[in-house]
C-alpha cells in the first residue's frame, strides 16, 4: 500500500484537495440554508427541506467521506515514511479536520430537527454558525501552506 501511494502520491494528494474543496461547498452553503429556513412560509420550508436533503446527501456527505479516504491514504504514507513524528502541524490539521466532522454532524441532526418541526434555534444562531467552516477552513490552510511547527 505504501508503495502505491508513494507511486501516486500527487494524484492521490489532488484528489482529496478537490474532496475537501467539495466538502467545504456544502459546509458553506448548508448553515446558510437554516438561516432562511428559519423565517420560511410552510411552501417555502419544503423547499429547502428538499433542497438540504440533497445538499447533504449528494455532496456533503460522499465528499467527507471521499475527504478522508484520501487523506487517510497521505496520513499512512506519513506514518510509514517517519514524517508524523516531526510534523506537528499535522496533529493540529487533524484536530480541526475533526472538529469540522464534528460541525457537519451538528448539522445533519439540525436537518433532522428542522423536518420534526422541533428547531428552537434562531436565524441569528445559524449565520454565526455559518461562520464556523470559514474559520476552520482558514487555519488548515495556513497550517497545511506554512506548517508552522
Amino acid at each position: 500500500m505504501a508503495n502505491f501511494i508513494a507511486e501516486h502520491y500527487d494524484i492521490i494528494k489532488a484528489i482529496h484537495v478537490i474532496f475537501v474543496i467539495s466538502w467545504m461547498a456544502g459546509m458553506f452553503y448548508l448553515p446558510r440554508l437554516y438561516v432562511y429556513h428559519v423565517t420560511a412560509t410552510a411552501e417555502q420550508a419544503k423547499m429547502l427541506e428538499v433542497m438540504e436533503a440533497k445538499l447533504l446527501r449528494i455532496i456533503i456527505n460522499p465528499a467527507m467521506i471521499l475527504t478522508f479516504v484520501f487523506g487517510g491514504m497521505l496520513f499512512y504514507f506519513y506514518i510509514e515514511n517517519g514524517f508524523l513524528k516531526t510534523a506537528h502541524w499535522l496533529h493540529a490539521k487533524i484536530a480541526l479536520v475533526f472538529l469540522m466532522a464534528g460541525l457537519h454532524g451538528f448539522l445533519a441532526a439540525t436537518r433532522k430537527k428542522f423536518l420534526r418541526g422541533e428547531n428552537k434555534r434562531s436565524e441569528k444562531f445559524y449565520r454565526l454558525i455559518n461562520e464556523v467552516p470559514v474559520l476552520l477552513m482558514i487555519l488548515i490552510v495556513i497550517l497545511v501552506i506554512t506548517k508552522p511547527f
